[in-house]
């Protein structure tokens, strides 16, 4: 048996290494998840503060689904309390916006009994009903504001994984999937903003 890599399967090897290691926590990542108290509410990353802003106009990238990663398992939790938090009650809240750029958010189920909060790993858009639908719309990174949009999709397909290690497709409608569709904006640096920029401009003669 021959043991040596050819070159295109040493370059396979080191491209796939290389995509785990990026869907890890990087050591800053953990160490800011991980200290003080694990079930604390995160800072919410404003536009007002320029460093905040710039992190705010970062794509994020995937996450490695591991139910045992207790640094994962952590910030799931942090997430969440930092959406429930009094100072800063939100319907959604996605990663970038305490500052750590992995594909992950939290949404309030509008359309199921009771209005659970649910988390996403790498969820993505995979189709847009033509139909739109005009929405109030606030963010917790941008403070004292909110805006009606009318671009928003009434009707969204997502893609995305739970801690169960499970692939799942879904289609969303009404309110809730402005919520999503606000959420995975921010996975891609995109703020609600954008979109009234892009209707103002569109509506210019």
């Amino acid at each position: 048996m021959n043991y040596r890599l050819s070159i295109s399967n040493l370059s396979l090897l080191l491209f796939l290494m290389s995509c785990n290691s990026t869907y890890k926590f990087t050591r800053e990542q953990a160490s800011y998840i991980m200290e003080g108290d694990h079930l604390a509410p995160m800072r919410v990353y404003k536009i007002t503060n320029h460093a905040d802003s710039i992190q705010l106009r970062t794509e994020s990238t995937k996450v490695k689904v591991d139910p045992h990663d207790k640094v994962l398992t952590t910030f799931i939790d942090r997430l969440y309390a930092t959406v429930k938090d009094s100072m800063s009650l939100g319907v959604g809240i996605a990663a970038p916006q305490v500052g750590i750029l992995k594909d992950i958010i939290w949404v309030q189920r509008f359309d199921r009994k009771d209005f659970p909060f649910e988390v996403y790993l790498n969820p993505r858009i995979t189709d847009y009903s033509e139909e739109t639908q005009p929405c109030r719309e606030g963010c917790l990174s941008i403070p004292d504001r909110s805006d009606t949009t009318y671009t928003r999709s009434e009707t969204i397909m997502i893609e995305y994984d739970n801690m169960k290690q499970n692939s799942i497709k879904e289609k969303v409608s009404g309110f809730t999937a402005v919520i999503f569709q606000h959420e995975i904006d921010h996975l891609n640096g995109i703020l609600y903003l954008d979109h009234l920029k892009t209707e103002l401009s569109s509506s210019k003669p």
